[in-house]
């Protein structure tokens, strides 16, 4: 997979353009087919749209699998860059205007280092909200979710049925909350001793 201008050269055989898989980071997906390309698939983003670059011989059904795969890939290397924390902020104030329409307004966000039970904190009093340094390298979606989780609590401090349907709009809901159940249920496995020697 590459991002480099040698991937972008030549005009595509064929290309469709469609909407993301709910929750993607890109607002389109455009894929671009090329019968000088034999066998190798990339991808790239270029501003808010993702370019899916494959052989012009792939049928439709191979198309969505390389899609997935892709978008996949390029989430799987956004999600290794660690944000600091203005740019949790400027994460924390899009994710508001998109799903709050702006009304979830928070003074600091900021990583920590000293909650290993919980994955976010929110202080409404303060308009303050902390992440637990353990989400770093996680898909970006699991982030927006707690990030979220957190925003609605400036709106509404408990967990009642008003705060669950303030997160319902997100749509990568319940996947990122699989996400971290899973993470917790890994944690929670015996270790196994390793074999002799290793």
């Amino acid at each position: 997979m590459s991002a480099d201008p040698l991937h972008r050269a030549g005009k595509p055989h064929r290309g469709t353009t469609s909407p993301p898989p709910s929750g993607s980071k890109a607002s389109v997906i455009e894929v671009r087919r090329s019968a000088r390309r034999r066998r190798t698939v990339s991808a790239y983003r270029e501003g808010d749209r993702t370019v899916v670059l494959i052989p012009a011989r792939m049928s439709e059904a191979e198309e969505r699998r390389w899609v997935t795969v892709m978008l996949d890939k390029l989430a799987a290397q956004e999600s290794k860059r660690v944000l600091g924390d203005a740019e949790l902020t400027e994460r924390a104030e899009r994710l508001s205007a998109q799903y709050f329409d702006g009304r979830a307004r928070p003074t600091s966000v900021r990583w920590v280092t000293n909650q290993n039970t919980r994955w976010g904190s929110c202080t409404p009093s303060e308009g303050s909200i902390r992440l637990s340094h353990r989400l770093q390298g996680m898909p970006e979606y699991v982030v927006d979710y707690v990030l979220l989780h957190e925003l609605a609590h400036l709106l509404v401090p408990g967990h009642g049925p008003r705060f669950w349907r303030l997160l319902e709009v997100y749509p990568r809901t319940e996947r990122a909350r699989g996400y971290l159940e899973g993470v917790v249920a890994a944690d929670r496995l015996p270790h196994l001793p390793t074999a002799r020697g290793e």
